[in-house]
This record gives C-alpha cells, structure tokens and sequence, in this order.
C-alpha cells in the first residue's frame, strides 16, 4: 500500500464515482431533485473519510481557535 493510501479511501472514492455515473442515468431520466440529493449525500462521504484521516492534534486545535 502506498503511503497516504487507506483501502476506506480508495472504497469512498470508488463509491463516489459510481454515485456520478448513476446521477447522470437519473437526470436523463428528468429525477433532477433526487439526482442532486443523491450526489452531495453520495460525494460527502469522501471528504468526511478525507477530514477524519487528515485528524488535528490539540496543540493545533487550540492554536487554531486562538
């Protein structure tokens, strides 16, 4: 595995991509609003993997709010 590489992130990126593909099949088929929930609910779940990994220690947290 490279280093920075975790198998939850190469899955969320995976599932982001396909979440993509199948909204473009939605929109064709006029379900505009259920496509657009369904990308920001489907795409989220990168970046939340992304925000958890990146992870702060307290020392930058209290630096940070300061």
């Amino acid at each position: 595995m490279e280093r920075g590489r975790s198998p939850i992130r190469d899955k969320s990126f995976d599932f982001a991509c396909e979440i993509v593909k199948y909204c473009n099949e939605l929109k064709t088929n006029k379900d505009y609003e259920l496509a657009s929930q369904l990308l920001k609910s489907g795409t989220s779940i990168g970046a939340n993997v992304r925000e958890a990994q990146r992870g702060v220690s307290k020392k930058n947290l209290n630096i940070n709010l300061v």
